[in-house]
């Protein structure tokens, strides 16, 4: 359908690759391990949106386009860099009472908590969206499954791109299940929440760093 060739090998590569950590899982358990179960669904699917930018882009070219660039790619990795690291620093060094507070907001009503749910999903979306790592992935993995004969390239993009999405919702729904159940108990006590968000704060800069110096 639509030229997609070696679908069954699609669906396993794509398996595979949620399977091994990278730096969308490493978030995602860093935001399940401070904030809670709610904090990280709201950032996996802020990151599985993102993936719908990256497909869309693919589908009509315009990831090939960002990949032939230097300047371009330079200009998003820097970009994702620098917004993991505030992310990072202003995790790692928020006042306890204020973190405290925060958890209190979100575990009030919906009108209270749609804000900083809503900013958790952004803040995921963009970490995804400015990682040019991820630009290339689509421009050099979605092609391999799609037949260059086929006249409905946009369509069969988007179709593997719907695919990924929704395995990835899958995968990132049980990865933040396990993170916040293991994290719960511990979350609960003030001393060791601080030190929780010190090193996923710490984590956060780390990938922030690694990403500035990817090539």
């Amino acid at each position: 359908m639509f030229g997609i060739v070696h679908f069954p090998f699609f669906v396993a590569a794509v398996f595979l690759l949620n399977v091994t950590p990278g730096p969308d899982t490493a978030y995602i358990v860093g935001r399940s391990v401070a904030q809670g179960r709610g904090a990280g669904m709201m950032s996996a699917l802020g990151i599985c949106t993102g993936c719908c930018v990256h497909t869309i882009a693919c589908a009509f070219g315009l990831t090939a386009l960002l990949a032939a660039s230097a300047t371009a790619f330079t200009v998003i990795k820097f970009a994702g860099a620098i917004y993991l690291i505030y992310l990072g620093v202003r995790l790692a060094f928020t006042p306890q009472a204020k973190s405290q507070a925060a958890t209190a907001t979100s575990n009030a009503g919906p009108a209270q908590a749609a804000k900083p749910l809503k900013q958790l999903f952004l803040q995921g979306f963009w970490t995804n969206v400015l990682n040019p790592k991820v630009v290339l992935f689509f421009v050099s993995f979605f092609p391999q499954f799609v037949s260059g004969e086929s006249g409905h390239k946009t369509l069969a993009f988007l179709a593997l791109g719907g695919v990924f999405v929704a395995m990835s919702v899958v995968w990132c729904s049980f990865v933040v299940w396990i993170a916040s159940s293991v994290t719960r108990r511990l979350g609960g006590k003030p001393g060791v929440k601080k030190w929780l968000d010190r090193v996923v704060g710490s984590a956060f800069v780390g990938l922030g760093l690694k990403l500035a110096t990817t090539r």
